[in-house]
């Protein structure tokens, strides 16, 4: 719970969230526990979890985040993860909006670190955040790529703990920025060489 919490503080002092945005889980003896909804990562406390049981009941008074389906679709398909992260941040929230949606793999190997932490990122298509149609996307692709964009809206990491999650949402997020001005100065370079 512990790294939980210092995960969302970080992730809120880096400006990888703001306000009330993205959420937080992690599974730990058969329960999953998750940030409430309308939490906010600069301010989050353990009293913020909500607990949901294995069946999907709920052990906690506390609301659990919205998107929780999106957490426990990952749990169940893919028994290995322990943690999920969702969060906006900019710049992969930025190639989420203009990647083709089809993508099982958004980024080129630009740099080795991507691969290392998370794997192939692939699309979610858009859908209204918390709806069953983004549910059932995900549901779709679920094993398709190992970390996912979802279309305007934002990324997802996943990882054995909560820090295996955070360094790949770190590592997102800096791919993507690397992504975007990669192509920014590309065009550039075409504009030059016209001269």
């Amino acid at each position: 719970m512990d790294e939980a919490v210092r995960a969302a503080k970080l992730l809120f002092d880096r400006n990888k969230v703001t306000g009330s945005s993205g959420n937080i889980s992690f599974r730990y003896d058969g329960s999953i526990y998750i940030s409430g909804s309308g939490t906010c990562f600069g301010w989050l406390m353990q009293s913020d979890f909500a607990v949901i049981d294995g069946g999907g009941h709920q052990l906690s008074e506390v609301q659990p985040s919205k998107e929780y389906p999106l957490h426990k679709i990952i749990y169940d398909a893919r028994p290995d993860i322990c943690a999920v992260l969702h969060t906006h941040s900019f710049y992969a929230t930025l190639i989420s909006c203009i990647a083709d949606e089809q993508s099982r793999d958004v980024f080129k190997d630009i740099t080795p670190y991507l691969r290392m932490k998370v794997g192939a990122v692939g699309m979610i298509p858009q859908a209204e955040p918390g709806s069953r149609e983004l549910f059932d996307m995900l549901y779709k692709r679920v094993h398709c790529s190992d970390g996912y964009l979802l279309a305007n809206h934002g990324p997802v990491t996943v990882g054995k703990d909560i820090r295996s999650a955070f360094y790949g949402m770190e590592e997102m997020e800096e791919t993507a920025k690397l992504h975007y001005y990669l192509h920014a100065f590309k065009g550039e370079k075409k504009r030059w060489q016209n001269y």
